[in-house]
């Protein structure tokens, strides 16, 4: 067994807390990516969308028009990879790509009537199957995941700037 580093005043001394927590990640990013439950949240067949097109769905809807290379950065990937989310969502006519009135070089990309309708659907079945995932804990916990939840995804953001393997 490796032993686990030190990093913190707080470190983690049980290896086996960290490993659950780390088999709980791995289920969940699984579990989101390739489940039954994609296919309800994000539809099937050919107009179904992968969790990276339903992200930038969810980025798009939140302004008149983005600059592309601003959506890179809020999707927190290379510009490449927001251009082919991008160009997918335009296949399925949920997003247009434009020339920034004033300045042609620049491109923006906006939501569609058919894609701000889409992401209400998949914002609606998203909602009900948190609702019902978690229907099995009480209130108090509850909030208190919603406040732990955040405050791991903020510790990853952190890591994620300063980690060195």
């Amino acid at each position: 067994m490796t032993p686990l580093p030190d990093t913190s005043v707080n470190a983690v001394n049980d290896p086996d807390t960290i490993r659950a927590i780390g088999w709980a990640w791995r289920e969940v990013r699984r579990g989101a990516a390739g489940s039954a439950l994609r296919g309800k949240l994000f539809g099937e067949g050919e107009s179904a969308l992968d969790p990276g097109q339903v992200d930038t769905l969810d980025l798009i809807v939140e302004r008149e028009y983005w600059r592309m290379g601003d959506l890179a950065e809020a999707l927190r990937v290379d510009p490449s990879t927001a251009t082919r989310a991008i160009q997918r969502l335009e296949k399925l006519h949920l997003a247009e790509r434009n020339t920034l009135v004033g300045d042609g070089r620049v491109v923006t990309v906006a939501v569609t009537p058919a894609g701000r309708s889409r992401h209400t659907i998949i914002a609606e079945r998203r909602l009900k199957a948190i609702v019902e995932i978690l229907s099995d804990f009480s209130p108090d916990e509850q909030t208190q995941f919603a406040e732990l939840l955040e405050r791991f995804v903020g510790a990853i953001d952190n890591v994620s700037r300063t980690f060195e393997p």
